[in-house]
């Protein structure tokens, strides 16, 4: 093999690694327990969900959706179709902290009584303030049907049900970092963000040394002819 294609080979096996560090994911995502406490207007209820919290980014802004893999509270009565009305807020934490208000459409069929009312997925938009990372968790749900409100508020504690890594629009940051380094130093972020610039790094000096490597080798080619 020629010196020229060994050299081609190395290039295209440093920028692939580099390549791979670049598309590693930021954001991490795991369905929590959630033991609701609610408030009905038939007394106390109590019952256990698993939530899911995903988000897909969406112009400056993050559209997040809450899901529920089971029912948190049930009526007395028949709910028609369209008469139960759910919202909930998420709660952020990290780097920029505050709430995202999440809502979702009305029961596309009738609910019978005594039944779990089974919660539609809820979304709703977080614009970040300050880049960093962030996590999301379940916060207080609120149902409203024929007329009542049902409060159900998370009493075990739950940890975040994902965890993500943000970047602000006018490039806010937190804790005293900078948004932007001068040309002799990398940004302070987390591990993977540290893996991607070293990452993208080594990727630039294999091309500066394979670029000069060359050069030698035609202007050696040059001086013997």
């Amino acid at each position: 093999m020629s010196y020229q294609k060994r050299t081609a080979l190395a290039l295209a096996s440093g920028l692939a690694g580099a390549v791979v560090l670049l598309a590693a994911p930021a954001a991490h995502a795991t369905v929590v327990d959630v033991n609701y406490k609610c408030k009905t207007p038939i007394g106390d209820k109590a019952a256990v969900s698993p939530i899911d919290i995903k988000s897909v980014k969406s112009g400056s802004g993050y559209k997040l959706t809450m899901s529920f893999q089971k029912g948190v509270s049930s009526s007395p009565v028949e709910l028609g179709k369209g008469a139960m009305n759910p919202s909930a807020v998420i709660k952020v934490g990290g780097a920029d902290p505050g709430q995202v208000q999440v809502s979702g459409p009305a029961n596309a069929a009738a609910i019978p009584a005594n039944s779990p009312i089974k919660i539609n997925d809820l979304s709703g938009t977080y614009t970040p303030k300050k880049s960093g990372k962030v996590d999301f968790t379940a916060g207080v749900l609120t149902i409203k049907a024929l007329g009542t409100t049902t409060t159900c508020t998370p009493s075990n504690n739950p940890g975040p049900s994902l965890s993500l890594d943000v970047t602000a629009a006018g490039g806010g940051t937190s804790g005293g970092a900078s948004a932007s380094g001068g040309s002799d130093s990398l940004p302070k972020t987390g591990p993977l963000d540290s893996a991607v610039a070293l990452g993208t790094l080594g990727g630039t000096v294999l091309l500066t040394g394979a670029a000069g490597v060359l050069w030698l080798t035609r202007r050696g080619q040059r001086a013997a002819g």
